[in-house]
């Protein structure tokens, strides 16, 4: 037996009634309605005959686009359970909040939007098992997505969270975009129809879907607090369905408990790619003072040389790569505390602040593996602040810190550690070989990007990436990079242990299309000196945090045109992602750009020359773009 609950509440229906479309699923099943109306959440219970109304709760989702309806989420199984009490399938509603309208302006200074608005609709569902206990699940409706979470008002002493039982359900056929969980979150994306028996059946966040023509889901996680544990998907039980895990066995709680939300981004591409959900439902900026938070572009040893930062001289040529090219930091990367042939570490800093580059330094998490040094400089807070203490007294102004364990609860801490202790001494942080961004970067403003991607430095460890770059790069967007900063490193000119074979205009057009407030420029200066003086001048006045994006056209893997602008100017990267000839056609009506000119750095005559064209004036909004196999191009439009 099923039992449907209408939850409006009278002012609502009635808004609904005069102010937005009718949707199918506001009348019997509608549980929260977006407020544009396109997206209708409904809960229900299906009872066992034997439990006198208790049972266990699910919710669908449906997608209103014109005068038609289409089922996006059928049979989302939701669920929790302690080791004292259960919510699993013994229970039922007890009551339905009003619709409270969430309406929260904010301001990010890195990402791709600088002004982001929070607008939803909630509800908070309460449901009591048969003990009379009672569970909160808080639903959000907004126009680009659902959220959830659990809420626990009472906790019995010593209680623990042993298991959460949503299940996301995902009938064979549907179009799906999703990576192996590993730690570190370092795979591909590659695109399947059927469900498939995972290493340990586990999958990492983000997961893409196509459920109908042209209509998507993204779903993630976001706002991990202190005492948080990260999760995955799993579906080791039943194929098609995946049951979200925690990394931890079991989750110490406290008086009361609150889950990370669950995040659904649901409508056209354009909707995933522009979507600021995930630092939406995250805590607010604890930072008072961001003056000394500032995007830019680095230089960076690594890529060309693994070993690179050892060498006094050769990290100091990346400084003057960083001055040649006006970028306003070089990343001195791992083992710079073996430093030798013409000075140490500090002789380095002393150099690069005389020549007006802001330093970044390299450390080891000393959490997982070992791996280079330095080791054990942040783990305990006594340590961590003599260390940022002498940094902040040399001169250096961030840290990029890698090499992290699983998303325990005790590593979620020790990320939010790092984040806070650093606020206080004005560091950036970069988390590299690391979990995925779950909205820190909306409390913690001086965390400028991440890795947990397969990024360029791969080129050096296997040779997969060189035939598997392209379409990876154009599924990226539409993935990874839509829920936060990403460390890929982009612009590899050159070849590193394992060639690439992207063209130049492609790995140009990496700089706009993939997000990162810190964008570290990885290949060698003699490569950067040798670039076309045009493409050179792009580089280096290129922004790395935004102020809008928009996805002009594009599908995952195949191909991408996406535009991003700082102030007045619009920048476009497209990418083809495909072994073939392919033209990109697109408008650039959403830019509202007629009349202004546009300079064009595309393919040459092959895939190591660019084509440049200046001051194209703009007379209508259809483009098309010629790229080679594999190619790409970047296009300014002021």
């Amino acid at each position: 037996m099923k039992h449907s609950f209408n939850c409006l509440s009278y002012e609502l229906l009635l808004y609904v009634l005069i102010c937005i479309p009718f949707c199918s699923c506001s009348q019997k099943d509608t549980g929260v309605i977006s407020p544009n109306g396109k997206i209708c959440l409904s809960v229900e219970i299906k009872e066992d005959t034997e439990k006198d109304g208790f049972g266990k709760v699910f919710f669908n989702v449906e997608y209103k686009d014109g005068k038609t309806s289409r089922r996006v989420l059928s049979d989302t199984r939701i669920g929790l359970e302690t080791q004292l009490m259960s919510f699993t399938d013994n229970i039922r509603l007890k009551s339905v909040s009003g619709t409270k309208l969430i309406e929260d302006d904010y301001v990010m200074l890195t990402g791709k939007r600088s002004h982001c608005q929070n607008r939803g609709n909630e509800r908070i569902f309460r449901f009591e098992n048969e003990k009379a206990e009672t569970l909160d699940i808080v639903f959000r409706a907004y126009d680009d997505g659902i959220v959830f979470r659990y809420s626990l008002p009472s906790v019995q002493d010593k209680d623990s969270l042993t298991s959460e039982h949503t299940a996301y359900y995902i009938p064979e056929g549907t179009k799906r975009w999703i990576q192996n969980y590993s730690v570190g979150y370092e795979g591909f994306y590659p695109l399947k129809t059927r469900a498939e028996r995972g290493k340990d059946n586990m999958w990492g966040y983000p997961l893409l879907l196509e459920p109908a023509d042209s209509l998507f889901v993204l779903i993630t996680e976001a706002n991990i607090l202190r005492g948080h544990s990260g999760s995955r998907l799993y579906n080791g039980n039943d194929m098609n369905q995946y049951q979200v895990r925690m990394t931890d066995d079991k989750l110490a709680l406290g008086d009361s408990f609150t889950s990370p939300w669950r995040v659904l981004m649901i409508g056209s591409l354009s909707d995933i790619v522009e979507s600021t959900l995930v630092t939406d439902v995250s805590e607010p900026n604890k930072i008072s003072d961001t003056s000394w938070i500032m995007p830019g572009s680095a230089s960076w040893v690594y890529w060309a040389h693994n070993h690179g930062s050892k060498n006094f001289k050769i990290v100091k040529d990346y400084i003057d790569l960083a001055v040649d090219m006006k970028w306003p930091y070089s990343l001195i990367d791992a083992e710079w505390n073996e430093m030798s042939n013409g000075g140490d570490i500090e002789d380095l800093i002393t150099y690069s602040l005389s020549r007006n580059i802001k330093p970044m330094i390299w450390y080891n998490s000393s959490t997982a593996w070992m791996g280079p040094g330095p080791l054990y400089r942040l783990n305990s807070k006594e340590n961590r602040i003599k260390e940022y203490t002498w940094l902040q007294k040399l001169g250096v102004v961030g840290v990029k810190i890698d090499f992290f364990p699983d998303d325990y609860s005790s590593n979620m801490d020790y990320y939010i550690d790092l984040l806070e202790d650093a606020a206080k001494y004005k560091l950036m942080v970069n988390f590299h070989g690391a979990t995925i961004p779950r909205g820190w970067q909306r409390t913690y403003p001086h965390l400028m990007t991440m890795e947990a991607v397969y990024g360029a430095e791969w080129y050096n460890n296997k040779p997969i990436l060189t035939d598997r770059a392209a379409e990876h790069n154009v599924t990226l967007p539409f993935t990874r990079n839509v829920i936060g900063s990403m460390d890929y490193t982009p612009g590899t000119f050159s070849d590193s242990q394992h060639p690439h074979i992207t063209t130049c205009g492609h790995e140009l057009a990496l700089s706009v299309v993939f997000e990162s407030a810190l964008q570290h420029m990885p290949d060698r200066p003699e490569v950067y000196s040798s670039l076309p003086r045009k493409v050179r001048e792009f580089l280096s006045g290129l922004p790395t945090a935004w102020d809008d994006t928009k996805l002009l056209c594009g599908y995952p893997g195949t191909d991408i045109v996406l535009a991003r602008r700082k102030g007045d100017v619009w920048y476009i990267g497209g990418l083809n992602g495909t072994n073939e000839n392919k033209t990109l056609s697109f408008s650039l009506a959403p830019l509202q750009v007629e009349g202004k000119t546009m300079d064009v750095f595309k393919d040459g005559v092959d895939d190591k020359s660019f084509a440049i064209e200046e001051n194209i004036q703009l007379s209508n909004d259809k483009m098309d773009m010629s790229c080679l196999p594999r190619g790409g191009f970047v296009a300014v439009i002021k």
